[in-house]
């Protein structure tokens, strides 16, 4: 097996949120940071419904507020704003919330990310790219969500179907919920790696087969090396 790149380390799953935000050879803020000073005030009106469900927010981020609004509003109207090459990207948003969320990246390479708090990161890829996005949502009963999409990143003018937290949206070449059907594409995921090969490489064809066949019940069809040497030879007479 082929050794992975410690820069995209993140894409294994995270032990606890302190691991999730140093994955990927970025440091988290020093310990008693304190942001930069701050001279004029924002201030807007909102129900206490919502203000109730922000500071329950900020609490299990371990942050304040203001803090957590801030990194927000940083976010959303950057210093520097991203230029015609940022817009062509496309971007996955990933929370990890102990026992309640877990978004992650299976494999995929990308091209930026932005970490936003312990607990919220953004990763965006280049067009044509192919990754895996897992999500895990679960309540004090158990889970209540287990999905794993495989998308193809498109460029400005393609179609693509929408995924929550992925912006705009990709060409889907896998959808599968349920624990027991997840399990088996991951398992299909670790085969093609145990090959010495990037999934982000593999054919799209795979990735389809296997949505077809774990959908019904079905076992796909193994990856194997010479068709993987097929796919990378049509793909430089189709590039």
């Amino acid at each position: 097996m082929t050794s992975r790149d410690p820069k995209h380390a993140f894409t294994s799953r995270p032990r606890d949120a302190d691991t999730w935000i140093q994955a990927g050879g970025l440091s988290p803020p020093k310990n008693g940071a304190k942001a930069q000073h701050f001279t004029a005030r924002l201030t807007i009106d909102v129900t206490p419904d919502l203000r109730g469900r922000i500071k329950v927010a900020a609490f299990r981020r371990g942050i304040t507020i203001a803090e957590m609004l801030r990194n927000r509003l940083s976010r959303e109207f950057p210093r520097n704003p991203p230029g015609r090459r940022m817009s062509q990207l496309t971007h996955v948003e990933l929370l990890w919330i102990k026992k309640q969320v877990e978004n992650r990246i299976r494999f995929g390479r990308s091209e930026d990310q932005h970490i936003i708090d312990r607990e919220w990161r953004v990763v965006s890829f280049e067009a044509g790219s192919i990754f895996a996005f897992v999500r895990w949502t679960g309540n004090e009963y158990g889970t209540t969500l287990s999905r794993i999409d495989i998308l193809r990143a498109v460029a400005p003018g393609e179609r693509y179907i929408t995924v929550p937290y992925v912006r705009p949206g990709g060409e889907s070449l896998l959808q599968i919920s349920g624990w027991p059907k997840v399990e088996k594409v991951l398992q299909a995921i670790d085969a093609v790696e145990a090959l010495g090969i990037d999934p982000a490489d593999a054919a799209p064809e795979h990735w389809q087969h296997i949505h077809n066949r774990v959908s019904v019940g079905e076992r796909p069809r193994p990856y194997t090396k010479t068709r993987h040497q097929a796919w990378l030879h049509r793909r430089k007479l189709i590039s």
